[in-house]
């Protein structure tokens, strides 16, 4: 049965010229390296060899097996090369899982260090998993989840990234730019644009208006976070957005920003992993550069 080293003693004769020198590049005796192509040949039936003298000359045979040598070798050698760099974490992908619509830009900001720091690791972020992503975790379709509605489970290890609010943006020409926090009742004549998520995941359901027994006078829904905030600067809705987000926009846009109740929403930011990848690297590296990046734009 052909084996890696036949190909490698055949390989290292045809670039030194000699079956000594072969064998001391591949760390064998003479005698080794002979015994194993003399195996080679018995099992196949056919010589890959003939001696003239102190000099071998390779059969046809030998010939398509130095072909081989050179077109396979270098294959397994990358094949070595990555299984090290898994083996020293320098090497690998990182799939992330978001159920947080408006963190995108957040994640930008961490993507483009990390990848700096990780030459040999690719990213993914999927973000079909929306308000699934415990279910693509467990199953492995994901590494990380970053999302701000944690479920505790007894195998899954949730980090908090940072802390921010949840505000109400209104164009500067709503009247609700003039005050300081809106109450529930005063979004029953507004139009509340939302992500295209169930109401059930919704904060500003949740947590602002069915607690007050009170619904916006229309709802509609929108999936890219520009056009919801283009919508808004136009006057034709008010949405619900994290603060340091909607702060970015409020400098190219006519928004005003408004606390929702008295003493607001506060929510975090979470990151999921499985408990079994704590000492990943890779993740570890990620978690502690979206910490480092966790604060920009926030003033709470």
């Amino acid at each position: 049965m052909i084996e890696k080293i036949h190909l490698s003693i055949l390989r290292e004769i045809s670039r030194s010229g000699s079956v000594t020198a072969a064998a001391a590049k591949l760390h064998l005796t003479q005698s080794a390296l002979s015994h194993s192509i003399k195996k080679l040949e018995q099992h196949a039936g056919v010589n890959v060899w003939l001696k003239d003298g102190r000099q071998i000359r390779l059969t046809q045979a030998g010939e398509y097996l130095l072909e081989q040598a050179n077109r396979l070798l270098p294959q397994f050698e990358r094949i070595d090369d990555t299984l090290r760099q898994f083996a020293a974490n320098e090497k690998g992908s990182l799939r992330i899982g978001m159920e947080c619509h408006p963190c995108y830009q957040w994640l930008l900001r961490v993507v483009q260090p990390f990848l700096a720091q990780s030459p040999g690791v690719d990213i993914d972020v999927k973000q079909r998993f929306q308000f699934g992503g415990m279910a693509a975790l467990f199953n492995y379709d994901i590494d990380l989840l970053i999302t701000p509605d944690p479920i505790n489970k007894a195998r899954i290890e949730f980090e908090p990234v940072f802390g921010y609010e949840l505000v109400l943006v209104v164009s500067q020409q709503n009247p609700l730019a003039d005050i300081a926090n809106v109450s529930p009742q005063q979004l029953s004549e507004q139009t509340l644009l939302t992500y295209p998520v169930e109401t059930a995941r919704l904060d500003i359901f949740q947590q602002f208006l069915l607690p007050a027994q009170c619904m916006p006078k229309a709802h509609k829904t929108l999936e890219a976070t520009d056009i919801i905030l283009q919508m808004v600067a136009a006057n034709r809705g008010v949405a619900a957005m994290p603060k340091w987000l909607a702060q970015e926009y409020a400098n190219i846009l006519p928004i005003a920003l408004v606390r929702l109740g008295e003493h607001g929403i506060h929510k975090h930011i979470y990151i999921g992993y499985r408990k079994q990848e704590k000492h990943n690297n890779h993740i570890q590296r990620f978690i502690a550069l979206a910490k480092g990046y966790s604060a920009a734009g926030e003033t709470l």
